[in-house]
């Protein structure tokens, strides 16, 4: 008893605070059991917030468990087989907040902002907030991976939403481009820093990691990170896996585009160290990740009553009819159900953070035309152009339009609120 006392008063032994706490499908935390101090339950509903998946993120890792536990009774062989597995909206956490030096233990282990850690014991889902159950542990590994990669659709990626060039600079200066939007920022010079190694020694094996080259062979003063954000794929594929998960985007670094300097002057690609290039990054690599990063699209406007409209030659004659029907279906344009339907899904989806209440309102504002963007690129693909399309602008009435990327909730959809 005198080693144990001597070795907290030290510091030596931990401090454990057990908790559990609920989140639902939109990542609010709500602590259910846990520490008194104010200040200590915000940092575990931090943890919570950041570590774990919400939205489409959380349907997609969801869905996964559950193939991966062989629930379905068919192949899933295209997305709306895997969109058509219900998700359950809530989540239930039962864990310990450890400050102080302790060893991580068993459970899954999350950082915690001002030092200490969470350690998860027990994660359960719920569809009514009644009956709880988990996915089953214990399975051989090898059996889950074959109910997994038996389906067909574990093969589909989700879609590229944007893409950044990150200029890193191992004394801690970051620059981007283009611009990301405010939201944005510290989690790409995070996830960045993460890629890159937080130390001089990550820094170097992660270096030389990529090139596949000794570790007595010398390190850059500065690297480019060519990083893609996708939406959650519907199935995870372990072959694939993303870099990183934070909330309802995955982060997806492309060595193929990144680049070292040795010097600060001259870069070298790493996808093609010989590359010819210039003293400030351009040249074959350069003009490689203007293409990568600016991409051509074509707008498209697609109505409630299925007309599919862009500028006269915009797209090739040939292409048109099978780009029109591929539009139609995708967006359900022309049939009210199922235009209702995917409309509300773009709303709630995209002002999921600005006005989450969206989501539990019945009825939305009837959406009656949509502006996309869609890559030039994709107009000629055999495969279907709508999976590649990206929704920029939304009209009430028909002529006054709303930028679904602006910093204001439209007014049509900022004075709704839920009727309880």
């Amino acid at each position: 008893m005198g080693e144990a006392k001597r070795r907290k008063q030290l510091g030596l032994m931990p401090t454990v605070h057990p908790f559990e706490a609920q989140m639902d499908a939109d990542g609010n935390v709500t602590l259910t059991r846990g520490p008194e101090d104010a200040d200590l339950r915000g940092r575990i509903e931090a943890a919570l917030k950041t570590s774990q998946p919400y939205g489409a993120a959380w349907d997609s890792e969801y869905r996964t468990s559950y193939v991966m536990a062989g629930r379905p009774d068919r192949l899933l062989n295209t997305a709306e087989d895997v969109q058509a597995i219900p998700v359950p909206a809530l989540r239930r956490f039962a864990g310990d907040l450890v400050l102080g030096q302790a060893g991580e233990g068993v459970g899954l282990n999350i950082p915690v902002e001002g030092g200490g850690h969470l350690r998860l014991r027990e994660r359960q889902h719920s569809f009514d907030g009644t009956r709880w159950e988990g996915f089953p542990t214990g399975q051989d590994p090898r059996q889950v991976l074959e109910f997994l990669m038996q389906h067909p659709a574990l093969s589909l990626r989700g879609e590229v939403v944007a893409s950044f060039l990150v200029e890193h600079w191992p004394e801690g200066r970051i620059d981007i481009e283009p611009e990301p939007p405010e939201e944005l920022l510290e989690v790409i010079e995070a996830v960045t820093r993460e890629w890159h190694g937080e130390t001089p020694e990550e820094w170097a094996q992660t270096h030389h990691d990529l090139l596949e080259q000794g570790d007595d062979e010398p390190v850059p003063v500065a690297r480019r990170l060519l990083l893609e954000l996708r939406r959650p794929a519907p199935l995870q594929s372990p072959l694939s896996l993303a870099f990183a998960t934070r909330g309802n985007v995955e982060f997806h670094p492309n060595p193929e585009g990144s680049s070292y300097s040795p010097d600060g002057e001259t870069w070298h690609s790493y996808g093609d160290p010989d590359a010819e290039l210039t003293e400030d990054g351009t040249g074959e690599l350069g003009e490689l990740l203007s293409t990568m990063l600016d991409v051509p699209t074509v707008p498209v406007t697609v109505w409630a009553d299925g007309r599919v409209e862009w500028e006269e030659r915009a797209i090739p004659e040939e292409h048109a009819d099978r780009v029109r029907a591929d539009l139609r279906e995708a967006t359900g344009a022309g049939n009210p159900d199922a235009w209702g339907e995917w409309t509300r899904n773009v709303l709630v989806e995209t002002f999921a953070g600005e006005a989450p209440h969206l989501a539990d309102l019945d009825e939305l504002p009837a959406v009656q035309g949509v502006r996309l963007d869609l890559p030039t690129d994709a107009i000629t693909d055999p495969d279907d152009p709508a999976q590649y399309f990206m929704e920029s602008e939304v009209t009430f009435d028909g002529e006054h339009w709303r930028d679904l990327y602006a910093e204001d909730v439209p007014e049509e959809l900022g004075r709704l609120r839920p009727s309880n």
